[in-house]
């Protein structure tokens, strides 16, 4: 089993900067790729960004290229979001998820790659 906490969220005006963080606990977290996933009000949860075990290999939405950034510590068993240039649209509720398999692959563009979840988080981007 894997227990993941996430922290960070909150209100932001557009334009502005949030960083998420996820912390695991359970099993040795750098056997794990990590995912961010994001649903919005009446949405479908949908991808946001992946990172490899090791961090070497990094996925992102288009919708969040350019401006989001996933990263991990394993030392502190953490993987982070940062983002910038928050839009209204980037409004909803974040998850964090950790997958077994510790590469990524095209699978992990998808929640069924993913064993555990965090709580989830709010994030609201005032226009």
């Amino acid at each position: 089993q894997v227990q993941l906490a996430q922290s960070g969220g909150g209100l932001v005006q557009a334009g502005g900067s949030l960083r998420l963080s996820c912390a695991a606990s359970g099993r040795t977290f750098s056997n794990y790729a990590m995912g961010w996933f994001r649903q919005a009000p009446r949405k479908e949860r949908e991808f946001v960004a992946a990172i490899s075990w090791s961090g070497g290999s990094t996925y992102y939405a288009d919708s969040v290229k350019g401006r989001f950034t996933i990263s991990r510590d394993n030392a502190e068993n953490t993987v982070y979001l940062q983002m910038n240039s928050l839009k209204p649209g980037d409004t909803a509720v974040y998850y964090c998820a950790a997958s077994g398999v510790a590469y990524l692959s095209s699978r992990n563009y998808y929640s069924h790659a993913y064993d555990y979840w965090g709580q989830g988080t709010q994030v609201t981007v005032s226009s």
